[in-house]
């Protein structure tokens, strides 16, 4: 079976198309149902494509048994309904739009296969000609997909002019059928412009230039980079630099700023304007933008990428233009993009997702909600949960990316990542490894500071962990951090990494100072709030480590340090006296991946101080299979332990022997 969703609807079977119900509705359950990824709940297909309807669960059943005549043969029934939810399956079938999808999340694709997806993707737009009148859902649901095919779309044209001779005719007629469908792409220009350069068509290239002028000032869109790049290709390959005659643009119209460079050092990122869906309310303004500034002012405080100014990204969402569009016009790495809706009972729903803009696949999306019983509270804290997320996200899939290139070809940016891979190990080889990549991206950009912090934080396990000399490890954990307060001294990253170091060399006022700095240039730093909670558990303010270790947690639940926050936890609670708490806290701790010896000493430590001394036993037999030898001196040496928690300490050790 074959679904076609390019064009009108179609369904074939065995090659031969069969005859549609002429109704919008079953159509339009026909396409939601081939798109969507796990099945539907009768209660959401009756939100989607009735406004008002006497009896939605009536007429979907109707709408279903016409589908299912569609559909069904009597050797396989294609259409499962199940209690209350709605699935087709696709086993042995094929959904275009699908295909298409699945292509541009793949790492190899063959010219061919490229050349035939772009194909479905121009036998019309995606439902065309279905329109489901009083179905504002069904109607942003078609919307939201044709923009996201025609980023796939124009991702699958892209790769095909990759695959071709650049002078070529072909390699010219895949850049027109790329520029078709992403008209304000400058790569697409570059690109066209590189191909008439080298076949020597100047007089094209100058009125291709003229042409995009035109169009990019219509839109109110900067075109200076794709001039300078035209009058680079024609120094290059005629030595001319005057253009044609009857040609708009001239050097002296051309404007005289240069291109910013494509940054090597972070990840960028586009935020659009959120939609409120909310009955009743316009479009924009109101919740959505504030939700949209809120994200970008925190995102551009992480300092770990890089954030397009809202007046951009604003002004772009005044003229319509989608997020994958932006994010094309715009040459970003990711897009985030979202709706808000206040329900009933005051309650707000956030529905987010993070995009890649070259590919359109999307790397992640969640939806979170609050109580509006405080507006401004329920605003940040899901402000918080999504800014976090994001960051996580581009994070993991920068390293993810990076592990996959030969280290040779690593850009500052690549290196540095391949560290954070390695670092987050938490293994004395690679630690190594670590920092002889964030080594290489100090090499590749010195004014680069992230990187610095990353040398400081494997200097900071050497000396922890008892993996080097101890006073050499500490004064080079120190030094690395001081490089990066200077690249960078708002960067939170930078305080954070400082005040570890100044922790290691037991100067804890001075370090509690440089991680309230850290977190006070950006609340959502989730490692700083962690550290801030780590000091305070040894020797300062129990309850506030708490507080600290769990907004960590809830700003990066899936955070590769959450042992440690998870253990610093237990620390806390031992002092004040939460024994079986602390033990719990201990033993999720060692459940965690990654988690190292001290660790396990900790969990050990609350265990026993609850009474379960077998399990704390059994605990410290399995430090001696990890590091065999490990004592109490290993423990000591690792922590700043105040006199209540050292006395605790002691009484733990002795109920051990």
């Amino acid at each position: 079976m074959e679904i076609r969703l390019f064009g009108p609807p179609a369904v074939l079977r065995g090659g031969r198309a069969v005859a549609l119900p002429p109704s919008r509705k079953v159509r339009a359950l026909l396409a939601y149902l081939a798109m969507s990824a796990r099945p539907a709940t009768r209660s959401h297909l009756c939100e989607l494509l009735w406004d008002v309807p006497n009896d939605p669960r009536g007429e979907l059943r109707w709408c279903l048994s016409k589908l299912r005549a569609v559909l069904d043969t009597p050797e396989r029934a294609r259409l499962r309904a199940q209690g209350d939810s709605v699935a087709i399956d696709l086993d042995e079938g094929s959904v275009d739009a699908l295909e298409i999808l699945r292509c541009v999340q793949q790492d190899v694709r063959p010219p061919a296969r490229l050349e035939a997806l772009a194909a479905l993707c121009e036998r019309g737009e995606f439902l065309e000609g279905l329109d489901v009148p009083r179905s504002p859902a069904f109607s942003g649901w078609v919307l939201a997909q044709r923009r996201r095919l025609r980023a796939a779309h124009a991702c699958l044209l892209e790769q095909r002019f990759a695959s071709l001779p650049p002078a070529g005719h072909d390699a010219l007629a895949a850049l027109d059928r790329w520029l078709a469908v992403a008209p304000f792409e400058r790569a697409a220009h570059e690109r066209m412009l590189e191909a008439l350069a080298l076949r020597g068509q100047f007089r094209e290239g100058d009125e291709h230039v003229a042409a995009a002028a035109r169009r990019f000032e219509a839109e109110g869109q900067d075109w200076g980079a794709i001039a300078h790049a035209w009058r680079a290709l024609k120094s290059r390959h005629s030595g001319a630099l005057t253009l044609a005659p009857g040609a708009i643009l001239t050097t002296a119209s051309a404007p005289t700023e240069q291109p910013t460079a494509t940054s090597t050092r972070r990840a960028s990122i586009a935020v659009m304007p959120f939609i409120d869906r909310t009955p009743g309310t316009a479009l924009r303004g109101g919740l959505g933008d504030g939700m949209a500034h809120d994200v970008i002012t925190r995102l551009a405080k992480l300092r770990s990428v890089f954030v397009i100014a809202e007046g951009t990204m604003f002004a772009l969402s005044e003229r319509h233009v989608d997020s994958e569009d932006a994010g094309r016009r715009l040459e970003v790495d990711y897009v985030a993009s979202g709706w808000l809706r206040r329900g009933p009972e005051a309650k707000l729903s956030v529905n987010v997702q993070l995009t890649q803009a070259r590919s359109a696949h999307v790397v992640w999306a969640e939806e979170f909600s609050g109580a509006l019983d405080d507006t401004f509270s329920v605003l940040d804290e899901i402000g918080n949960r999504i800014v976090s997320e994001i960051a996580n996200q581009i994070e993991t899939a920068e390293r993810n990316r990076a592990i996959l290139k030969n280290p040779s070809s690593l850009t500052a940016w690549e290196s540095h990542h391949r560290g954070l891979w390695h670092m987050v190990r938490f293994h004395r080889e690679h630690n190594e490894q670590a920092r002889q990549f964030f080594e290489a991206a100090v090499r590749l950009d010195p004014t680069f500071a992230r990187p610095h912090a990353g040398l400081s934080f494997t200097h900071f396990q050497d000396a922890f962990l008892g993996w080097r000399e101890r006073a050499a490890a500490i004064e080079q954990a120190y030094a690395a951090a001081a490089e990066e307060l200077m690249a960078d001294d708002h960067d939170p990253a930078s305080h954070w990494a400082l005040g570890r170091a100044l922790w290691l060399m037991d100067r804890k006022e001075e370090a509690l100072r440089e991680l309230h700095s850290a977190v006070d240039l950006s609340p959502n730093f989730a490692l700083g709030h962690y550290t801030l909670g780590f000091v305070n558990a040894q020797s300062g303010d129990a309850e506030l480590a708490i507080a600290e270790a769990d907004q960590a947690r809830a700003l990066s639940p899936m955070d590769p340090m959450l042992f440690a926050m998870m253990a610093s936890r237990a620390l806390a609670l031992l002092r004040l006296g939460r024994y079986e708490e602390a033990a719990e806290w201990g033993e999720r701790s060692v459940a965690r991946p990654n988690a190292h010896v001290h660790i396990r000493a900790i969990a050990m430590f609350s265990l026993a101080l609850a009474g379960r001394t077998a399990e704390a036993r059994a605990m410290a037999a399995s430090i001696q299979r990890v590091q065999p030898g490990y004592g109490r001196e290993d423990f000591d040496h690792a922590f700043r332990l105040g006199a209540d928690l050292q006395a605790l300490v002691d009484k733990a050790a002795r109920t051990l022997g």
